[in-house]
């Protein structure tokens, strides 16, 4: 049997701690997870989503606000007979005090194929890079940023369509898969870490709120990454009013879709080309077509401030869209 710590606190981390929780050969005797935290627009106190599911399932919780600088908790962490830690986006950084405790290590489930985009925001960056495939990669944590040896990997292709909440879900429901395969073959002393090439390291940092900003100067297939990797917070300005853009097409400077897939259309009509930002066409049933630096870009969903997502068709023709209207920079 292989006692371990959970360590999580945002949703994404939810499917591997059900995950173990569920396999015979594993205990979960308790999670840590990040300070019950003020959201929504009542700013209540609520919970984490790690620590929700733990409750649930009788697990002991602990909040440390600094889990390196308290003691209390480290010394509960060494009492426990404990042979793992499993971290899945906890969001602190562990001492080496803290890695040194269990017999078989830290192990942490990492949102890319190590060592390509290290660090906080590995799936968003993934795909504002245009990537086609990813996964997950497990390791032995060290104290560097997912600098550890790498234990096992799990690939899997990224649809051009495909956005960072439903890349995310997606991986999310790969971790505890994997996690449960790191552990068994830890255990059996089958598996042999591999140390990272630094030479190949990349970094995926925290996303800015400049980030969010759309530049319709920019090229139509870069504006259709950005939107679906910084999903659903991408920003542009409409009639003086912020608009976000959370779900686009990318057309070339003929008209013709730059991405195939189920979610890819026909190709337009010739369009003539204006400024960057221009409402150049309304295609029927579908939304506004903007004019890019480089191609076109269909508008499929957007989001009013203060209103609920809805189609770039309804958007259209509820505002009563006109062709050369502008939509300006973020």
């Amino acid at each position: 049997m292989i006692k371990l710590i959970f360590w999580g606190t945002p949703q994404f981390a939810v499917p591997s701690l059900v995950r173990l929780l569920e396999e015979p050969d594993i205990e979960v005797l308790g999670a840590v997870t990040q300070p019950d935290r003020r959201r929504g627009r009542g700013k209540q106190l609520l919970p984490s989503a790690v620590k929700e599911t733990a409750l649930k399932h009788g697990l002991p919780v602990w909040q440390p606000h600094s889990v390196k600088k308290d003691a209390e908790t480290l010394e509960v962490l060494r009492s426990q007979p404990v042979d793992a830690f499993i971290v899945v986006a906890y969001g602190q950084i562990l001492s080496p005090e803290i890695l040194a405790i269990p017999r078989l290590g830290c192990i942490n489930s990492h949102g890319s194929l190590l060592p390509a985009y290290r660090g906080a925001a590995p799936i968003q960056w993934a795909l504002h890079d245009g990537q086609k495939a990813t996964g997950l990669t497990t390791m032995l944590m060290d104290v560097g940023m997912d600098t550890g040896d790498m234990l096992l990997k799990s690939t899997t292709n990224i649809d051009p369509f495909e956005n960072a909440h439903e890349l995310a879900e997606r991986l999310s429901q790969l971790s505890g898969n994997l996690l449960v395969e790191t552990l068994t073959q830890l255990e059996k002393h089958t598996i042999v870490p591999i140390p990272q090439d630094e030479a190949q390291a990349t970094y995926a940092r925290l996303i800015k709120k400049d980030d969010f900003r759309l530049d319709w100067a920019n090229p139509a297939l870069l504006l259709h990454n950005q939107v679906r990797g910084f999903f659903p917070f991408c920003i542009a300005s409409f009639r003086g009013q912020p608009l976000k853009i959370t779900a686009t097409v990318p057309f070339d400077a003929q008209g013709t879709p730059l991405l195939s897939g189920s979610r890819s259309l026909p190709a337009l009509e010739q369009l003539v080309n204006k400024v960057p930002g221009d409402v150049v066409s309304i295609a029927k049933n579908k939304g506004p077509i903007i004019q890019t630096g480089e191609g076109y870009l269909l508008l499929k969903t957007v989001q009013l401030s203060g209103k609920k997502r809805q189609s770039g068709w309804d958007f259209a023709n509820g505002l009563h869209l006109s062709i050369e209207e502008t939509l300006e920079n973020g």
